[in-house]
């Protein structure tokens, strides 16, 4: 019997993750679908302000509340910190939720600021439940569009917009967590590119695929797989006459920016690009397992590659 899906999706206000997480239920039919706002509010009308000023305040202005703020060391830290504040007191009502979906049989997403890798305790359930957590990202200029956006949609103008800069300390402080904690981060470059990189997770629709190319044209294969179809590469091996076994290379690049900075590298680096060069000229084909959001996007990839005539094909 399959175990039930329990998906987090957690970032800084005004990076799209309502919109994201509503267009992910409907994609996998989940029903359940609860912002981690709403359980706040319930544990406000449990927990008084007295008790718990920093619950009662923002996630962006929780700092104001914490009694020793000079024992921060920055402005970073004061706001990290007064946010995890305001977090922790609504994240073991999320765990009870988490239980209590998992308990009735029922999958669920929930998304919210007060998902923070490292502070929600997940361990607890991957044995009784398949367990996504995603932390999503956005670079500044986005972020801040879609920020006063959302300001103006919500009548908030005034007030939430003065915090921007806080709200972007939140969002780099989550992205830190995520990295400490392996959670997947998304950048949200569309709706669409942000599903498909979820949904590549999710379902795990893998294949190894023999190409040709020369190092000149990855990034072309780059292009193609992450680009252009959200996929991944998480493992080169290089296949060798007169070697028993192929050369391994574990890489796992699944973002754009992940690709760039490995090209980049390459492109910086003239001892490392001819060290590749050589594995290239040594090996008469790679293969390459990539993954994609299900199937038919791993046959759109690999039918891209095979026009381009990347594709190896045994005589």
């Amino acid at each position: 019997m399959r175990r039930p899906y329990v998906i987090l999706i957690g970032s800084a206000s005004g990076i799209g993750k309502s919109t994201i997480a509503a267009e992910l239920a409907k994609k996998l039919n989940i029903k359940h679908l609860v912002e981690s706002d709403f359980i706040r509010e319930v544990v406000r009308g449990i927990i008084g302000s007295e008790y718990a000023p920093a619950l009662h305040s923002s996630s962006y202005n929780a700092y104001k509340t914490l009694r020793d703020k000079n024992r921060y060391q920055s402005y970073d830290e004061l706001i990290s910190a007064g946010f995890e504040e305001h977090a922790s007191f609504v994240i073991p009502a999320i765990e009870k939720v988490i239980y209590r979906a998992i308990n009735d049989y029922d999958d669920i997403i929930l998304e919210g600021v007060h998902l923070v890798p490292g502070l929600i305790d997940l361990e607890q359930f991957k044995e009784i439940a398949n367990i996504y957590f995603f932390v999503l990202a956005s670079d500044e200029e986005s972020h801040k569009e879609r920020f006063v956006k959302r300001a103006v949609q919500i009548h908030r103008g005034g007030k939430q917009l003065d915090y921007f800069t806080e709200n972007r300390i939140i969002h780099d402080h989550l992205l830190k967590k995520a990295e400490d904690n392996e959670v997947p981060i998304i950048y949200t470059e569309s709706i669409d590119s942000s599903l498909k990189k979820m949904l590549r997770t999710i379902n795990k629709s893998c294949r190894t695929i023999k190409l040709k190319n020369s190092l000149d044209e990855l990034e072309d294969i780059i292009d193609i797989l992450i680009r252009k179809h959200n996929g991944s590469f998480e493992k080169i091996s290089y296949i060798m006459d007169g070697f028993t076994d192929p050369l391994v290379r574990n890489v796992n690049i699944n973002e754009t920016k992940e690709a760039e900075s490995f090209l980049n590298y390459l492109n910086t680096h003239p001892n490392k690009k001819e060290e590749m060069e050589k594995l290239y000229n040594l090996s008469k084909y790679r293969e390459f397992l990539i993954c994609a959001s299900d199937i038919e996007e791993l046959n759109l990839i690999e039918k891209e590659l095979d026009d381009k005539g990347y594709l190896y094909k045994e005589i």
